[in-house]
């Protein structure tokens, strides 16, 4: 009796497994078809209005009106208050329900804000795009809570994955950022599944992966190994000083301008001053052909402290995108710059402090190290795990989304469930 009760209760517990291994097998794979195609076509229209606004750079004398238009088309769907990608985290954190009008408002006007100059990533848009059609699949699927959560990390593995083409590292991002010290493993198969599906019909469809090649990666020894560290520290500080420029930009502009068609039309001003002051059209959109250069060895050396003021002025006052490529922007300007400085090779430098910052500004070590495989490939990999380790240690409890949760410390094998500093 007893053999047949084991019997019964181990076939159970198979039939269990294999049931939500293909309940999410199927969803995952049609949540990637499903983003990544409304991903496909909202990387496509980036490129195209990025190509616009190359050929015409005095568009941005028209970024005040984009920015009235884009508080104009909040405003009409009642969506004054967004929150961003801290709206995917909050919902994750089940604090909040993301309204699947955000996928369009934020399409829309992450659009506007590149073809008009705004300075601004493209992956933090991704998040919220994916969240959101993540979010309304879980609710057409009636699924409960739990289930729903895990179709918004899908969400933002698949856009992640379609519009940057990391899938690797999309797969572990969206189960890492939310609560940093815990990963949400329950996640893995769907997030795994969507990321490489969304990738795969990214590529087909046209949009192909960033990928860089490093000139010249010195062999791994005690002197270039100790640059690489001091890099890493001052990558940590600049992740830091980002985090607290646009945070506090953002509380001075709520404080200081309220209404948000003087706050965007202000700032859309001083951006175009800005960019008439220093006669360059580096810091519009993602600056992707800045970092390009940066990585060949080519950087100015004013570059990544501008790219955080005008990311700031951008995003704050509420033109829409991400902080993703800008944080990258920051790190390979600065990286290449150290590396001239320090004597050491500019590319590797630069690699080196695009992962660093993005980790310090994120706290995703294990998504800062797959991001470093799949954008320079492994002939660097000691440095890479050296610099993220220490940025992830040295940037303290600052991050770009207030919303996101600090389990456990850096410091110690300690639980202390903590918001990020702003």
């Amino acid at each position: 009796m007893r053999e047949k009760e084991m019997i019964r209760f181990y076939a159970r517990r198979i039939y269990r497994n294999m049931f939500t291994f293909l309940k999410w097998g199927i969803v995952s794979v049609a949540a990637g078809l499903i983003v990544g195609a409304f991903s496909t076509l909202f990387a496509f229209c980036l490129l195209q209005v990025t190509d616009i606004r190359t050929k015409y750079p005095g568009l941005i004398l028209f970024l005040p009106l984009a920015g009235v238009f884009i508080v104009f088309l909040y405003g009409i769907f009642h969506y004054k208050n967004d929150k961003g990608t801290n709206l995917v985290l909050s919902a994750i954190h089940a604090e909040t329900e993301i309204p699947f009008k955000m996928a369009p408002l934020i399409f829309i006007s992450t659009i506007v804000t590149h073809l008009f100059g705004g300075s601004a990533g493209r992956e933090g848009a991704a998040l919220q795009l994916g969240g959101s059609i993540g979010n309304q699949l879980g609710r057409w699927l009636r699924f409960n809570e739990q289930d729903k959560r895990i179709l918004v990390m899908c969400g933002m593995s698949a856009a992640f994955s379609a519009i940057f083409g990391t899938p690797v590292a999309a797969a572990i991002f969206a189960m890492e950022v939310v609560s940093v010290g815990v990963m949400y493993y329950a996640a893995l198969v769907p997030c795994v599944f969507a990321s490489l599906v969304a990738s795969k019909f990214a590529s087909n469809m046209g949009i192909h992966p960033s990928a860089f090649s490093i000139a010249d990666i010195p062999d791994f020894h005690l002197l270039p190994s100790v640059k690489i560290i001091v890099l890493a520290v001052f990558c940590a500080a600049l992740s830091v000083l980002f985090c607290i420029m646009l945070h506090s930009l953002g509380d001075f502009y709520r404080a200081r301008l309220k209404n948000p068609y003087i706050r965007i039309v202000v700032s859309s001003c001083i951006i175009i001053m800005l960019t008439a002051l220093f006669q360059t059209t580096d810091y519009m959109g993602a600056g992707v052909s800045v970092i390009a250069r940066a990585i060949q060895g080519e950087a100015r050396p004013e570059a990544f402290l501008l790219k955080i003021i005008f990311t700031a002025l951008t995003l704050e006052a509420g033109f829409k995108g991400g902080e993703i490529v800008p944080s990258f922007f920051v790190g390979a300007t600065f990286g290449c710059l150290f590396g001239q400085i320090a004597g050491i090779s500019p590319g590797l430098c630069a690699s080196v402090g695009m992962v660093s910052v993005f980790c310090g500004v994120t706290n995703c070590p294990v998504s800062s190290i797959l991001i470093a495989f799949e954008l320079f490939g492994y002939e660097g990999v000691p440095y890479f795990l050296i610099a993220v380790s220490v940025s992830y240690l040295m940037s303290g409890y600052y991050g770009l989304y207030h919303d996101q949760t600090i389990v456990y410390s850096k410091y110690k094998a300690e639980y202390i469930n903590r918001k990020t500093k702003e």
